[in-house]
């Protein structure tokens, strides 16, 4: 239901009627700034990931440190690892990795170095040096009518 007011205009010595603006939520302003469907989502998956990555960097952080007894609450014994792999999880979907040390090898990581490729490819090409792969596809043919 709109509700309309009737003001008076001294300039035009006319009644005006003037409807209230419709106050707006942080969502419907977003949704009214962005008009593709698609690119609503896009935020929207981004506010999701944002919240889930302040929660679990909160949980994470709460795990680490000792509150005061001022604060009444009881030290809490949990396990942070499942809250660090969701915290990393979030992190990777905004394209941040973790980084390794400056010591550290990177046999432990998954990864494999340059001297390990080149020899990963020598013996690949000594075993099977050369490999035939054949398509076959049905013919085909294309015909238009004419009517």
């Amino acid at each position: 239901m709109v509700k309309l007011s009737v003001m008076w205009n001294p300039f035009k010595k006319t009644m005006t009627e003037q409807t209230p603006e419709e106050k707006k939520g942080i969502i419907k302003k977003i949704k009214d700034g962005i008009d593709d469907k698609e690119e609503q989502l896009a935020v929207l998956s981004t506010m999701v990931r944002l919240g889930i990555l302040i929660w679990s960097g909160g949980i994470l952080t709460l795990a680490y440190i000792k509150l005061p007894p001022a604060f009444g609450i009881p030290e809490q014994k949990l396990d942070p690892t499942f809250i660090a792999s969701v915290f990393t999880g979030t992190l990777a979907t905004f394209g941040v990795a973790a980084a390794k040390k400056a010591g550290e090898k990177n046999n432990g990581g998954g990864g494999i170095t340059q001297e390990q490729m080149e020899q990963l490819i020598e013996k690949a090409s000594a075993t099977a040096p050369t490999q035939t792969i054949k398509l076959e596809t049905p013919a085909f043919r294309i015909v238009t009518e004419e009517k």
